[in-house]
């Protein structure tokens, strides 16, 4: 991956920040796309690597945002190889709450904000024969009440996978990682970071013994961008800790 440009948007927290700082080991440059002006510059300033990381300031939802984001990066690193659709926001309220504009607004940010990202970049990645990864989430698949914006954006993003694995293949591949319960507590902008106090009953109910960590999700988007995956697109890929293959009763 030495010297290839890869966008991660909402790089600027969690698991976006995790997925730049892994880019940027395996050789990437590495422009992060951001809606929070606070948390990219502190990612910037932490990470600290000018000469290879580009925030900028872009809110995915907005096409003119998504076309400035691209122009810059462009501008500055000449090409795009990889995309990572990874901006989302979330609002869970009960139905009878949740206004027309909250659902807009998830909508416009999870999978409106891919759409934009993926048709604009798509040249520059056709060019390139790059890829693109989307994170989705297992709620696209299970649900806890009050979540249905957030589940119909995870849902849509799976589908968008598939339909754009088809439609820019074969010079482009398109795949989805859903990750389930990834502590990012300690992820976010120091203004408002509060690690949160795991219980053991917490990594318990997991398969795999522990709750995710950003970085698991990070190596499997950093697989599915290399060319060790060239023969893998069109798929969503569950990193959960296997919960969504558990059976729960209540005794």
């Amino acid at each position: 991956m030495n010297e290839k440009v890869a966008i991660v948007t909402g790089g600027g927290q969690g698991i976006g920040r995790v997925m730049a700082e892994h880019l940027l080991r395996a050789g990437c440059r590495v422009a992060i796309w951001e809606a929070d002006p606070e948390a990219a510059e502190e990612t910037a300033a932490d990470l600290n690597r000018p000469d290879a990381l580009l925030a900028l300031p872009c809110d995915v939802a907005k096409e003119a945002d998504v076309r400035r984001a691209l122009d810059r990066t462009l501008k500055q690193f000449g090409r795009v190889d990889f995309l990572v659709n990874n901006a989302g926001i979330s609002d869970f309220k009960p139905l009878d709450d949740l206004t027309l504009d909250d659902w807009n607004r998830v909508i416009g940010v999870n999978l409106t904000g891919a759409f934009l990202c993926a048709k604009h970049a798509a040249p520059h990645l056709r060019e390139a024969g790059g890829a693109i990864v989307n994170i989705a989430s297992t709620r696209a698949f299970q649900s806890e009440p009050d979540a249905e914006a957030y589940a119909a954006t995870k849902g849509g993003l799976v589908a968008l996978t598939h339909a754009l694995a088809v439609s820019l293949g074969p010079t482009v591949r398109v795949n989805c990682v859903s990750p389930g319960w990834i502590d990012v507590s300690g992820l976010k902008k120091r203004s408002i970071r509060q690690p949160e106090k795991l219980r053991r009953i917490d990594h318990a109910q997991h398969p795999a013994g522990r709750v995710g960590q950003a970085d698991d999700v990070a190596r499997m988007v950093l697989f599915l961008l290399d060319e060790a995956a060239s023969f893998v697109t069109g798929q969503n890929f569950i990193v959960d800790g296997g919960m969504t293959r558990k059976m729960i009763y209540e005794e």
